[in-house]
């Protein structure tokens, strides 16, 4: 009998919009698109490319030249339709927070989730991993997380848990038992050796 290995299951970056209410959508594009100038050559160039193709504002030929609010509100359909643009959004979005960036790694590290370094390539990542572990949904780790960091009053809860989605890789598609991720990691990782 030939043992069938699992493999992990992915969801697009696009997927993270299941887990966003649509006034925050709009916050973090209108956060990535209003900070161009803490943003890298590289990150403003990739995303002004894909809002010239795929972004329509009445008005405007080019979307980039219109006001924040408008081209923001019109990136959303771009935001939750294609992976790419959504992996870049999420990207810059994560490096306008280089603070909170530290502070959830540190703090998800802590509780024992295995992350990637915070600068890791993760467009070489098909997307989000689907498996959660259910002792840490956001209920109980945005409140923790706000005891281990009380300094930390001007983020959001939505802030909070959209980096530890990005930095951990994760959506919370199906709960699990921590001990499960950490053994399928495990496999997953000893099978690339």
């Amino acid at each position: 009998m030939v043992e069938k290995k699992k493999q992990a299951q992915f969801l697009p970056w696009s997927a993270i919009n299941a887990f966003m209410l649509p006034d925050f959508q709009l916050e973090v594009l209108s956060d990535v698109l209003g900070h161009y100038e803490l943003l890298t050559s590289e990150q403003r160039s990739s995303l002004n490319q894909m809002i010239k193709k795929g972004v329509k504002v009445n008005g405007f030929r080019n979307a980039i030249q219109a006001p924040l609010m408008i081209r923001a509100r019109g990136s959303v359909e771009l935001f939750e339709k294609n992976a790419h643009f959504a992996y870049l959004v999420l990207s810059s979005w994560c490096s306008l927070y280089p603070a909170l960036r530290e502070a959830i790694h540190q703090f998800l590290t802590e509780r024992g989730w295995l992350l990637l370094p915070h600068d890791t390539d993760r467009s070489v990542i098909p997307g989000f991993l689907t498996q959660w572990p259910k002792e840490d949904e956001f209920e109980v780790l945005t409140p923790a997380f706000r005891e281990r960091f009380p300094e930390m009053t001007e983020v959001s809860d939505n802030q909070i848990s959209l980096m530890e989605v990005w930095l951990s890789g994760r959506l919370p598609y199906e709960l699990v038992e921590m001990q499960v991720i950490a053994v399928e990691e495990n496999t997953d990782s000893q099978d690339a050796l």
